[in-house]
């Protein structure tokens, strides 16, 4: 007897003669159906496995993974077999090579006799052409480096942002990767694809690789990838090369990348955009949401501008960091709508929130689609509630990221203070609680943004303003056991004083 949460998967290992079956629950944690499939199939408890279906697929092994039966079972992989199973076909593969290319020598020795006589006397000639150019190369090189030098010494005193990217990498351009792309191929249940078009799908148990397999269904299923002409393996290389120009800090992240993209991916599900925009303008959207805090640093703009760092000089105290995000994405994108996506990445400085939403709120009342102006103004609120819509989680899923805001804000308020620059309060860890720092932002930012864009699309109201709203009460009735605490504690305080007296 099972319960209808409940699951049966068929399995098998390269061990067992007759296939195991594994029953588990819907509210099982990824942790604990791996030591069930490893029980089941005689391996260690604590090994590292891989699932895959009958076509080689790997299946991802959570709660929502798609039922089998016995005529297609899953084949459980102990990585340590993986390993040494790639090793042997990387040697095999060296041994072929090895071999081709001594068949390929024997039989062509004289046409390489032939190749190499005739470059080797053109050399000589381009060598006697190029020598003449030598001191002129070398008179340049030594201008550039008193012209660099005097640059250096001009920005003394400036404090220096640990950006990955900075004056020095002028000229080199980011490409994406050339080698074929090593993150497998995860089958996503329907389940799994249905949870992906709505605001509330929970990112937190994801890995990388599964982040990535994602964002790339979201733009195969969107139709982006026929209509930009995508190779689906250069997609793939994009995609990784991103990844790997997100840095490891508290919050902009590669995680907070996918929540964003993700956020982006359900608001044209919930709101039928693919029926009011073209194409090219959801592929705006997406690849906005993908690159928009890439190479973030973890400090903000304020931090920038007061610290005098590069980035800030370099773009004028202009929304530094996102001219920054534009600049690595392009060193790794190439695209016809590159303006179009700079100004949705722009869009996410907060200093510019007021004039944007301000903007929004006179055009929603008499919005049309067929307007280019009204159009680009509703793409850049949307990426602006993508990017700051954690709250739109249940509790359970935004609380977490609330604790990685706060330790941002703290790690940026300590290195402000040690360098003698402006602390803002809402980053003090002295004086800021987590009821105090969402109140405000949910009460005065959140809730005016969604309501008015609540007014082009009513759909939102249930699924992402009502959320809000139930946030901002959770936020005050914490606010209000902390402010009975704090009083309780005075209190107690005073009493004890009049008793020592």
């Amino acid at each position: 007897m099972y319960k209808n949460d409940d699951k049966y998967i068929h399995n098998t290992d390269n061990t067992l003669i007759c296939p195991a079956q594994v029953l588990f629950s819907r509210h099982c944690s990824p942790c604990d159906i791996k030591e069930l499939l490893c029980s089941s199939s005689n391996i260690p408890r604590n090994t590292a496995i891989l699932m895959v279906d009958p076509e080689g697929a790997l299946v991802s092994i959570d709660p929502t993974m798609p039922t089998n039966t016995p005529n297609s079972l899953y084949k459980v992989i102990p990585l340590s077999l993986l390993n040494i199973s790639t090793e042997k076909e990387d040697m095999f593969q060296n041994v072929l090579s090895q071999v081709a290319e001594q068949f390929s020598r024997a039989f062509r020795i004289n046409e390489l006799k032939t190749e190499v006589t005739n470059r080797l006397a053109m050399l000589e000639k381009r060598v006697e052409l190029e020598g003449l150019k030598v001191v002129e190369i070398e008179k340049c090189k030594n201008d550039l480096k008193k012209l660099r030098d005097e640059m250096m010494s001009r920005a003394e005193g400036r404090v220096n942002c640990p950006c990955k990217y900075n004056f020095s990498d002028d000229g080199k351009k980011l490409t994406p990767r050339c080698d074929v792309p090593s993150y497998p191929k995860y089958t996503l249940s329907q389940e799994t694809i249905e949870a992906l078009k709505k605001p509330t799908f929970d990112v937190c148990h994801w890995e990388h690789n599964e982040m990535l397999s994602c964002l790339e269904y979201m733009y195969h299923d969107l139709g982006l990838v026929k209509e930009f002409n995508m190779n689906p393996i250069t997609l793939k290389r994009w995609l990784l090369g991103i990844q790997e120009n997100y840095r490891i800090n508290p919050f902009h992240n590669f995680r907070h990348c996918f929540c964003v993209s993700q956020m982006m991916y359900g608001m044209i599900h919930l709101c039928n955009l693919q029926e009011k925009l073209t194409l090219t303008d959801l592929g705006i959207l997406m690849t906005a949401a993908v690159c928009h805090d890439l190479d973030h640093s973890g400090y903000n703009n304020t931090y920038q501008i007061n610290a005098r760092t590069e980035l800030a000089v370099r773009y004028n105290d202009i929304s530094p960091l996102e001219n920054h995000h534009c600049t690595v994405a392009f060193q790794i994108l190439s695209l016809s709508i590159r303006q179009a996506i700079i100004t949705l990445i722009l869009a996410t400085d907060m200093a510019r929130h007021g004039e944007i939403l301000d903007s929004f709120k006179h055009k929603v009342d008499n919005f049309d689609f067929t307007n280019e102006e009204h159009v680009t103004c509703l793409k850049m609120v949307l990426i602006k509630c993508c990017d700051i819509s954690n709250e739109v989680w249940p509790t359970e899923v935004a609380e977490p990221w609330v604790d990685c805001l706060l330790e941002k804000y703290f790690m940026q308020s300590d290195k402000e203070e040690s360098e003698g620059l402006p602390v803002a309060p809402f980053m003090d860890r002295d004086k800021v609680t987590k009821p105090t720092a969402q109140i405000g932002f949910i009460k005065f930012v959140l809730i005016p943004m969604f309501e008015t864009v609540m007014k082009l699309f009513p759909q939102i109201e249930e699924i992402m303003v009502q959320p809000l709203r139930d946030s901002r009460d959770h936020y005050e009735e914490l606010k209000q056991i902390d402010d009975a605490m704090t009083e309780k504690k005075k209190t107690e305080n005073i009493s004890l004083g009049g008793k020592k007296k």
